[in-house]
């Protein structure tokens, strides 16, 4: 049987849950699919999702470090920026580097509350 890698799932240290919510869900579109806590009152793990994009984001020590960045390959890109241009989040007014890049990619960055970068990558056609 041959080896096959299927998905990656990066784990988000976040400090606060309403600035999460905040930025993944009311900014960028993301459901929560599910939470995890061992009980009230301890730190929590969630999971969030977009289409085909699944993050987690964690309050417990040692679930990432804050200030990861992570590149996700997508396509739709004007859409989403055209999208998130349209929200009043006060924070984060991402450009969209049109450039023709050595790469041949365009990219968007946006930075949650918590210093993790989160670069958008579509190839160009």
């Amino acid at each position: 049987m041959s080896i096959t890698f299927h998905s990656v799932i990066p784990i988000l240290r976040i400090f606060d849950v309403s600035k999460a919510e905040e930025f993944y869900r009311d900014y960028l579109g993301f459901k929560t699919d599910w939470d995890h806590r061992f009980e009230d009152g301890l730190p929590l793990y969630r999971q969030v999702s977009r289409g085909g994009l699944v993050l987690h984001l964690s309050e417990h020590h040692g679930d990432g470090s804050p200030g990861v960045h992570v590149r996700i390959d997508m396509t739709g890109i004007s859409e989403f920026h055209a999208e998130l241009k349209t929200k009043n989040y006060r924070y984060m007014k991402p450009g969209l580097d049109d450039q023709n890049s050595p790469s041949g990619r365009r990219e968007m960055t946006v930075i949650d509350p918590f210093g993790n970068q989160l670069t958008f990558v579509e190839k160009e056609q």
